[in-house]
C-alpha cells in the first residue's frame, strides 16, 4: 500500500503533501471518517491533488499516523536544544503529544478500518513514544528536576489521560492541569 510518496525535487508538491497531511490530521482529530473533498478544501488544493498523493483513504490515514509518530520522536532533540529540560518536556507534551493523542482518537478507528493486516502499520509506535519520553525524563533527571527512579512506561500511562482531551474544548488548559499533577508526582 502506498503512503503517498512525494517527488523531493518539487517544492509545490512537498507543500501540497504537507498541507494535505495537516488537514487530514486535523480532520481525524474530530472524526474517523476521511472526506477527500473536505481535506482538499482545508488544504487549499483540488481533490485531484489529494488523490494523486493518496489514492485511497487508507493510504492517507496510514501516512498521517506515520507522520505524527515520526514527528514525536524527531522533535525531542530540537526541544532540548532550544529550551531548558522542564520547558522541553512541557512543550513536547502540550504542543506535540496532546495533539497526537487527540488525532489518535479518530485515527484509531480509521486505522482499524484502513489496515487489513497489522503488518501494514508501523510497529514502532510504542517504542518511539517511550524513547522520546525517556530522553526528556533523562534530561530532567540530570538537571535535578525529576526523581531518578521514574519508569518511562509508568509516566506514559499517566500521560494516557491525554486520550480523553476534546479538541473542541480548552484542551491546552486541561493538558496543563494534567502536566502539573504528573510533575508534582515526578519531582525530585
Amino acid at each position: 500500500m502506498t503512503t503517498g510518496s512525494v517527488n523531493p525535487r518539487r517544492a509545490d508538491t512537498r507543500r501540497n503533501h504537507e498541507a494535505i497531511l495537516n488537514a487530514a490530521a486535523q480532520s481525524l482529530a474530530c472524526t474517523e471518517r476521511v472526506s477527500f473533498n473536505h481535506i482538499a478544501k482545508q488544504a487549499g488544493v483540488g481533490v485531484g491533488t489529494v488523490y494523486r498523493h493518496f489514492p485511497t483513504p487508507e493510504s492517507l490515514i496510514i501516512a498521517v499516523y506515520q507522520r505524527e509518530l515520526e514527528h514525536l520522536g524527531e522533535v525531542v532533540p530540537e526541544l532540548l536544544e532550544r529550551h531548558d529540560p522542564e520547558k522541553a518536556f512541557r512543550t513536547w507534551v502540550t504542543d506535540h503529544l496532546a495533539h497526537y493523542m487527540m488525532t489518535k482518537r479518530g485515527l484509531a478507528k480509521a486505522l482499524s478500518a484502513a489496515s487489513s493486516s497489522p503488518a501494514e502499520l508501523p510497529v514502532n509506535a510504542h517504542e518511539t513514544l517511550v524513547a522520546a519520553l525517556s530522553a526528556l525524563l533523562r534530561a530532567n533527571t540530570e538537571a535535578g528536576n525529576l526523581r531518578p527512579d521514574l519508569n518511562p512506561e509508568t509516566v506514559m500511562r499517566g500521560l494516557g489521560g491525554l486520550l480523553y482531551l476534546d479538541p473542541k474544548s480548552d484542551w491546552r488548559s486541561e493538558t496543563g492541569d494534567l502536566l502539573d499533577l504528573l510533575w508534582r508526582g515526578m519531582s525530585a
